[in-house]
């Protein structure tokens, strides 16, 4: 959920969280699942993501019926206040897990046909009636993304947080921004007006705003208490400030916690806690939420670009994307990002691992190394202590955060 255009007009390349590698030893071709849950090495690791430089992280995992969770650093920096493990959290495109779940649930009750063209829920909506719902939902509609037209500089960030959007207005923008491709083209390319354009698909055949049926569809199907779209600038609390300094243009980093979030909608609107989140992917992974049959499409996946003539893709599914692990095997989830706050949530394959963790300073070169120390949690959790040093790289990916044009 992160404006593009900005990370190009402030720096050239990206300072942020997936961009901070580790190397590591490839282990064995399965993943370490055996190892009991290192809390020792959770604590430690999760430590040494504020010495590096970022101000606060939540942390939540789970092996098997093993659960831990973890906080360091601090959620208020001019108060000291420190962070909680139960803090909420905007934890920007994870969203679309959810909103593509809703839909799985609608083409499952028949209301929504995963191949159909969009044109026949919403005539005239796009300009090109090839595009299909499964093109919207993993990102080969080359569809333009809104991101790229509301954030061009630092400044906009402040006429940003204010402005309220509505969810034509923002399908509106990435039209204008243009294509970067052909319908179905592969690679595609991410957009997040392709998630606003499936929030008026949900309305179209369910006669809901899309949130709320997201809500009664998803979230409360999921069991969880501490999931929202809020419809206020205002965090539920506990939570922690937001931070950004647009990568060295605010110094010290601003505040950005009030935020009016009309801007991200069903594509990144949702507040959450890590333990929410290892709980809807464990729900979702584990087959409680879709059918079988549904769990296979979202997991059959496309390479995904993180813009226009980026360099790497990200293997993406149907609202969920999957990376293989250096230990072994591989994991589902997706990451998130909004100004301030960034989320990563990962889910071992055969579900034995899950990781959600959430950090509320982005866009800030100085705080590479805690960047760098987060992933090494991130794979303390997923891999298990016993990862030796040194060699090959592991990158999360980062749909979010990569600039897409110069």
């Amino acid at each position: 959920m992160l404006a593009r255009k900005l990370l190009t007009a402030v720096v050239a390349g990206s300072a942020i969280l997936a961009a901070a590698t580790v190397t590591t030893t490839p282990a064995s071709a399965t993943p370490a699942t055996g190892q009991d849950l290192d809390r020792r090495a959770l604590r430690e690791t999760l430590a040494e993501v504020p010495k590096g430089g970022v101000y606060g992280i939540y942390s939540a995992v789970q092996h098997r019926r093993q659960s831990w969770r973890g906080a360091a650093g601090q959620a208020d920096v001019s108060t000291g206040r420190p962070t909680r493990p139960d803090m909420r959290h905007r934890v920007g495109s994870i969203t679309k897990t959810f909103t593509a779940t809703a839909v799985m649930r609608l083409v499952e009750r028949g209301r929504i046909g995963l191949d159909t063209p969009v044109e026949t829920y919403l005539p005239g909506l796009l300009p090109d009636a090839r595009v299909t719902v499964r093109m919207l939902l993993n990102h080969t509609s080359h569809i333009g993304d809104y991101d790229e037209a509301l954030i061009t500089k630092p400044e906009d960030l402040d006429a940003l947080r204010v402005r309220q959007f509505t969810k034509r207005e923002l399908i509106t923008l990435g039209l204008g921004v243009g294509k970067t491709g052909e319908p179905g083209q592969v690679p595609g390319v991410y957009s997040n007006t392709n998630y606003i354009v499936l929030a008026l698909l949900i309305t179209k055949v369910t006669g809901e705003e899309a949130e709320e049926h997201i809500t009664r569809s998803v979230i409360r199907a999921a069991g969880l208490e501490d999931t929202s779209f809020p419809r206020t600038p205002y965090l539920p609390r506990p939570h922690a400030r937001a931070y950004t300094s647009a990568f060295g243009y605010y110094d010290p980093p601003r505040d950005y916690t009030v935020f009016n979030m009309s801007w991200a909608s069903t594509a990144g609107g949702i507040v959450s806690t890590m333990s929410d989140l290892n709980r809807f992917y464990r729900a979702l992974l584990g087959g409680k939420l879709v059918s079988p049959s549904s769990l296979a499409q979202m997991k059959q996946t496309v390479p995904v670009l993180p813009g226009e003539g980026a360099p790497a893709a990200t293997d993406y599914g149907l609202g969920i994307f999957t990376l293989d692990l250096p230990c072994g095997g591989k994991a589902w989830g997706h990451d998130g990002g909004v100004i301030g706050m960034a989320t990563n949530s990962l889910t071992t394959e055969n579900l034995d691992r899950q990781v959600s963790t959430g950090v509320n300073l982005t866009w800030h070169p100085p705080a590479e190394p805690g960047e760098a120390a987060h992933v090494r949690h991130i794979l303390t959790a997923l891999c298990g202590a016993a990862q030796p040093a040194a060699r090959s790289a592991f990158t999360l990916p980062n749909l979010d955060a990569l600039p897409s044009r110069s």
